[in-house]
């Protein structure tokens, strides 16, 4: 097998690891901080980089106007924000949500002369540069490239990919997830689990990917197994769940996911279904279809036995958890497998499901 790997992030990790690296945050005179309505604020991380801003004497400006799911609007508006600003670089602080809108910021900062949906045009101009700070365990957006955006009036997903779209610096300070409550804590690990998991049989993975694909579901199979709603994590369990999840984004920059996202994207779009969740519903129909292909057998066999467990377990207990409950009219699953026939991620994976297969597993999940 192959080593290939690519990943131009530099990741910082551990308590307290932006006071600590306060130098890193000197790449520029003024910055826009891209957040949404209160993770930042709950989680303490716009007070530690706030601190740092100060000290350095940096200006910045809070734009907390990004929501689940962001909208190219949104983020259109708060490219328009930065240059109004002067800002010459950016700080996403959130989840998924606020980092991936912290992406196309930097991309609609340094160019003016672009529509909303020219985004996703090639020829853009460089991004500014980048500082990613997550509060959540899950998308792992802090260590790539990918940028999940909802285009507005259409409810479909479309991403942003551009090279000047990695981060210059990832904080991954454990304690911005404390605050978490359980209902997202297990979704985002879900969504984490879902990258390990989905990265390691992606006919694009390599090596290094599948080693820390699996080191990554490891921590997080044997903590979803632990976790109760009436017990809170430890310090120690959210530390391997935020570095985890880590791992999960950096090795879908190289291979990408699989179907159970293409197809989960509708639930969270049309329905509100959290990602992570949406997701993990359709783990067991994952593993079920690349069983029937014999490398998939073998890559899902391989798996499990290297997290401890079988993949019994996994299909069962995966959707068992994101305990997602749907009723879904057979017009509306046609419309849902034409969104996901613009996709590409549902290919990616030893079997490639056709369209008749999956409305079997819309039908079979959701009627």
């Amino acid at each position: 097998m192959n080593i290939d790997f690519y990943m131009p992030v530099g990741i910082i990790s551990g308590e307290g690891c932006i006071a600590k690296n306060q130098s890193l945050f000197d790449i520029g005179k003024n910055a826009i901080i891209v957040t949404d309505a209160d993770s930042a604020v709950k989680s303490g991380a716009l007070d530690d980089v706030s601190a740092v801003l100060d000290s350095l004497g940096i200006g910045f400006t809070v734009f907390n106007k990004i929501r689940e799911n962001p909208l190219i609007s949104a983020c259109f508006e708060g490219g328009t924000l930065a240059r109004k600003s002067n800002a010459d670089y950016i700080i996403g602080i959130g989840g998924g949500s606020s980092m991936d809108a912290a992406k196309a910021i930097a991309a609609y900062a340094s160019n003016a002369d672009i529509e909303p949906e020219g985004i996703f045009e090639p020829g853009l101009k460089p991004s500014l540069p980048l500082i990613l700070i997550p509060t959540t365990a899950g998308t792992g957006s802090e260590g790539n490239w990918i940028s999940v955006l909802s285009i507005d009036g259409k409810s479909c997903k479309k991403n942003f990919k551009s090279n000047y779209s990695y981060a210059k610096y990832a904080f991954v300070d454990p304690r911005y997830t404390y605050t978490l409550p359980y209902y997202y804590t297990v979704s985002t690990a879900l969504d984490a689990f879902c990258h390990c998991f989905e990265s390691y049989l992606s006919p694009k993975s390599s090596a290094i990917t599948r080693t820390l694909a699996v080191d990554g579901a490891k921590d997080i199979w044997k903590i979803l197994n632990e976790m109760s709603q009436e017990i809170p994590l430890t310090h120690e369990q959210r530390r391997l769940l935020a570095y985890a999840a880590c791992r999960g984004g950096i090795v879908i920059n190289g291979t990408g996911t699989g179907f159970p996202h293409s197809l989960g994207y509708n639930l969270t779009m049309y329905h509100g279904i959290p990602h992570g969740r949406s997701c993990a519903s359709f783990t067991g129909e994952y593993i079920r279809f690349n069983m029937m292909s014999g490398e998939g057998n073998r890559l899902i066999r391989e798996f499990s036995e290297k997290i401890d467990t079988s993949p019994e377990l996994i299909g069962e207990n995966i959707p068992k958890w994101a305990n997602v409950k749907l009723t879904l009219s057979s017009d509306e699953i046609d419309v849902f497998i034409s969104q996901v026939a613009d996709a590409v991620n549902y290919k990616n994976s030893p079997y490639v499901i056709n369209e008749t297969e999956m409305k079997q597993i819309y039908s079979k999940l959701f009627s």
